[in-house]
């Protein structure tokens, strides 16, 4: 009985702890507070600041662009590499055949 009572009085507890929290999440700031605090004014830097060092490095030029059938026919490629395997390994399971890598380009 006294565990029961322990129990229930420790989850009244906590149902009042959360009520509370959850009425102070709730509640209604005051005009007062809810006035944004004014930030000092930052001068703009003369000169833009490097990380690691003042040496400046040119622009990383776009590769050109592969064609969209070219992508296609490797993504259907790879579906039948990997139909193959699980149609192998459906046939034959074994353990080199389940963690063995794939001969796919992509990587799975």
């Amino acid at each position: 009985m006294d565990m029961l009572l322990m129990g229930l009085c420790m989850s009244l507890i906590g149902i009042a702890v959360t009520a509370f929290a959850f009425a102070a999440a709730t509640h209604p700031m005051s005009p007062a507070a809810m006035v944004e605090p004014q930030l000092p004014v930052v001068k703009a830097a003369t000169a833009p600041a490097r990380f690691f060092s003042d040496r400046v490095t040119s622009p990383i030029v776009p590769q050109s662009q592969v064609p969209i059938e070219v992508l296609l026919q490797q993504i259907e490629n790879h579906v039948r590499l990997e139909q193959a395997a699980a149609e192998s390994f459906v046939a034959f399971p074994t353990y080199d055949q389940l963690h063995s890598k794939t001969t796919s380009s992509f990587l799975n």
